[in-house]
Protein backbone atom coordinates (compact mmCIF):
# COMPACT_ATOMS: atom_id res chain seq x y z
CA UNK A 1 0.00 0.00 0.00
CA UNK A 2 1.42 3.38 -1.01
CA UNK A 3 1.29 6.19 1.50
CA UNK A 4 0.10 9.38 -0.14
CA UNK A 5 1.16 12.76 1.17
CA UNK A 6 -1.61 14.77 2.79
CA UNK A 7 -3.45 17.30 0.67
CA UNK A 8 -1.06 20.21 0.40
CA UNK A 9 -2.23 23.64 1.41
CA UNK A 10 0.48 26.25 1.02
CA UNK A 11 0.45 28.14 4.29
CA UNK A 12 2.27 31.11 5.68
CA UNK A 13 4.11 29.75 8.67
CA UNK A 14 5.38 33.16 9.78
CA UNK A 15 2.48 33.15 12.31
CA UNK A 16 4.05 30.05 13.89
CA UNK A 17 6.75 30.53 16.49
CA UNK A 18 10.00 28.74 15.56
CA UNK A 19 9.73 26.73 18.79
CA UNK A 20 6.22 25.54 17.79
CA UNK A 21 7.45 24.42 14.35
CA UNK A 22 10.37 22.54 15.90
CA UNK A 23 8.00 20.85 18.35
CA UNK A 24 5.65 19.77 15.53
CA UNK A 25 8.65 18.63 13.43
CA UNK A 26 9.87 16.39 16.23
CA UNK A 27 6.39 14.97 16.81
CA UNK A 28 6.25 14.17 13.08
CA UNK A 29 9.70 12.54 13.14
CA UNK A 30 8.55 10.45 16.12
CA UNK A 31 5.68 9.07 14.01
CA UNK A 32 2.72 11.30 14.98
CA UNK A 33 0.54 11.18 11.82
CA UNK A 34 -1.38 14.37 12.68
CA UNK A 35 1.91 16.21 13.19
CA UNK A 36 3.20 14.90 9.84
CA UNK A 37 0.12 16.26 8.09
CA UNK A 38 0.41 19.59 9.92
CA UNK A 39 4.11 20.12 9.22
CA UNK A 40 3.61 19.21 5.56
CA UNK A 41 0.83 21.80 5.30
CA UNK A 42 2.80 24.44 7.20
CA UNK A 43 5.99 24.06 5.18
CA UNK A 44 4.62 23.06 1.78
CA UNK A 45 5.17 26.47 0.16
CA UNK A 46 8.79 26.56 1.30
CA UNK A 47 9.33 22.97 0.13
CA UNK A 48 7.98 23.85 -3.33
CA UNK A 49 10.35 26.85 -3.54
CA UNK A 50 13.22 24.56 -2.56
CA UNK A 51 12.12 22.02 -5.17
CA UNK A 52 12.04 24.72 -7.87
CA UNK A 53 15.63 25.69 -7.09
CA UNK A 54 16.71 22.03 -7.33
CA UNK A 55 14.91 21.54 -10.63
CA UNK A 56 16.37 24.68 -12.19
CA UNK A 57 19.67 23.07 -13.13
CA UNK A 58 18.96 19.37 -12.93
CA UNK A 59 17.70 18.61 -16.42
CA UNK A 60 14.99 16.44 -14.82
CA UNK A 61 12.37 17.87 -17.14
CA UNK A 62 9.65 15.31 -16.43
CA UNK A 63 9.42 16.25 -12.74
CA UNK A 64 7.58 19.31 -11.51
CA UNK A 65 8.12 20.92 -8.10
CA UNK A 66 5.02 19.30 -6.58
CA UNK A 67 6.06 15.83 -7.74
CA UNK A 68 9.54 16.37 -6.31
CA UNK A 69 8.09 17.53 -2.97
CA UNK A 70 5.75 14.52 -2.81
CA UNK A 71 8.49 12.00 -3.60
CA UNK A 72 10.86 13.64 -1.12
CA UNK A 73 8.11 13.68 1.50
CA UNK A 74 7.58 9.93 1.10
CA UNK A 75 11.30 9.33 1.53
CA UNK A 76 11.45 11.62 4.55
CA UNK A 77 8.70 9.56 6.22
CA UNK A 78 11.08 6.61 6.21
CA UNK A 79 13.70 8.63 8.13
CA UNK A 80 14.87 7.38 11.51
CA UNK A 81 13.44 9.10 14.58
CA UNK A 82 16.43 11.36 15.31
CA UNK A 83 14.96 14.69 16.46
CA UNK A 84 15.32 17.80 14.30
CA UNK A 85 17.03 20.76 15.93
CA UNK A 86 14.97 23.36 14.11
CA UNK A 87 13.30 24.40 10.88
CA UNK A 88 16.68 25.12 9.24
CA UNK A 89 17.88 21.57 9.96
CA UNK A 90 14.65 20.23 8.46
CA UNK A 91 15.16 22.18 5.22
CA UNK A 92 18.80 21.10 5.02
CA UNK A 93 17.63 17.50 5.32
CA UNK A 94 14.77 18.07 2.83
CA UNK A 95 17.25 19.53 0.36
CA UNK A 96 19.48 16.46 0.63
CA UNK A 97 16.50 14.16 0.08
CA UNK A 98 15.34 16.18 -2.96
CA UNK A 99 18.82 15.96 -4.44
CA UNK A 100 18.74 12.19 -3.93
CA UNK A 101 15.34 11.96 -5.66
CA UNK A 102 16.64 14.01 -8.59
CA UNK A 103 19.78 11.93 -8.95
CA UNK A 104 17.71 8.73 -9.04
CA UNK A 105 15.28 10.28 -11.52
CA UNK A 106 18.02 11.58 -13.83
CA UNK A 107 19.87 8.26 -13.79
CA UNK A 108 16.69 6.31 -14.53
CA UNK A 109 15.83 8.73 -17.32
CA UNK A 110 19.32 8.45 -18.80
CA UNK A 111 19.11 4.65 -18.72
CA UNK A 112 15.78 4.80 -20.54
CA UNK A 113 17.24 7.09 -23.20
CA UNK A 114 20.06 4.65 -23.79
CA UNK A 115 17.68 1.93 -24.83
CA UNK A 116 15.85 0.94 -21.64
CA UNK A 117 12.46 1.55 -23.25
CA UNK A 118 13.52 1.56 -26.94
CA UNK A 119 11.76 4.86 -27.62
CA UNK A 120 12.75 6.54 -30.89
CA UNK A 121 13.90 10.13 -30.45
CA UNK A 122 14.41 12.85 -33.03
CA UNK A 123 17.01 15.55 -32.60
CA UNK A 124 14.48 18.30 -33.36
CA UNK A 125 12.54 17.80 -30.12
CA UNK A 126 15.02 19.55 -27.84
CA UNK A 127 16.02 16.24 -26.27
CA UNK A 128 19.69 16.90 -26.98
CA UNK A 129 19.72 19.89 -24.59
CA UNK A 130 18.01 17.94 -21.78
CA UNK A 131 20.47 15.05 -22.18
CA UNK A 132 23.38 17.50 -21.78
CA UNK A 133 21.73 19.03 -18.69
CA UNK A 134 21.14 15.56 -17.19
CA UNK A 135 24.74 14.55 -17.83
CA UNK A 136 25.94 17.80 -16.20
CA UNK A 137 23.74 17.16 -13.17
CA UNK A 138 24.96 13.57 -12.89
CA UNK A 139 28.59 14.72 -13.22
CA UNK A 140 28.00 17.33 -10.50
CA UNK A 141 26.52 14.67 -8.24
CA UNK A 142 29.48 12.35 -8.87
CA UNK A 143 31.90 15.21 -8.15
CA UNK A 144 30.05 15.96 -4.89
CA UNK A 145 30.31 12.30 -3.92
CA UNK A 146 34.07 12.44 -4.57
CA UNK A 147 34.32 15.61 -2.47
CA UNK A 148 32.35 13.95 0.32
CA UNK A 149 34.95 11.18 0.35
CA UNK A 150 37.79 13.59 1.13
CA UNK A 151 36.05 16.58 2.77
CA UNK A 152 32.68 15.81 4.32
CA UNK A 153 32.15 19.30 5.74
CA UNK A 154 33.10 20.93 2.43
CA UNK A 155 30.54 18.78 0.62
CA UNK A 156 27.94 19.72 3.21
CA UNK A 157 28.72 23.42 2.70
CA UNK A 158 28.16 23.01 -1.05
CA UNK A 159 24.86 21.19 -0.51
CA UNK A 160 23.58 23.77 1.95
CA UNK A 161 24.67 26.75 -0.12
CA UNK A 162 24.05 25.54 -3.65
CA UNK A 163 21.04 23.29 -3.19
CA UNK A 164 19.38 24.72 -0.07
CA UNK A 165 20.20 28.35 -0.79
CA UNK A 166 21.37 29.00 2.77
CA UNK A 167 23.45 32.04 3.65
CA UNK A 168 26.97 31.65 5.00
CA UNK A 169 25.69 32.65 8.44
CA UNK A 170 22.95 29.99 8.34
CA UNK A 171 25.45 27.36 7.22
CA UNK A 172 27.82 28.34 10.03
CA UNK A 173 24.97 27.92 12.54
CA UNK A 174 23.90 24.61 11.03
CA UNK A 175 27.43 23.16 11.05
CA UNK A 176 28.47 24.83 14.33
CA UNK A 177 31.50 26.52 12.77
CA UNK A 178 32.50 30.13 12.14
CA UNK A 179 31.55 32.11 9.03
CA UNK A 180 35.23 32.38 7.96
CA UNK A 181 35.43 28.58 8.15
CA UNK A 182 32.38 28.29 5.90
CA UNK A 183 33.95 30.73 3.42
CA UNK A 184 37.21 28.79 3.43
CA UNK A 185 35.39 25.45 2.97
CA UNK A 186 33.34 26.97 0.13
CA UNK A 187 36.48 28.17 -1.69
CA UNK A 188 38.22 24.79 -1.34
CA UNK A 189 35.11 22.86 -2.35
CA UNK A 190 34.52 25.06 -5.41
CA UNK A 191 38.13 24.59 -6.53
CA UNK A 192 37.83 20.82 -6.12
CA UNK A 193 34.51 20.66 -8.00
CA UNK A 194 35.84 22.88 -10.78
CA UNK A 195 38.78 20.54 -11.22
CA UNK A 196 36.50 17.47 -11.23
CA UNK A 197 34.10 18.97 -13.77
CA UNK A 198 36.76 20.19 -16.27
Amino acid sequence: MTVAPPQARPADFDDQAPHDITMVLNQAVAGDVAARDKIYSLLYGELVRLARSHLAGSGAVSLNPSALVHEAYLRMLRRDATPMRDRRAFFAYASTVMRSVLVDHVRASSADKRGGQYTPVTLTTGVLNSVAAEEDFTRLNDALDALRGIDLRGARVVELRYFSGMTEEDIADELAVSVPTVKRDWRKARAFLFEQLR
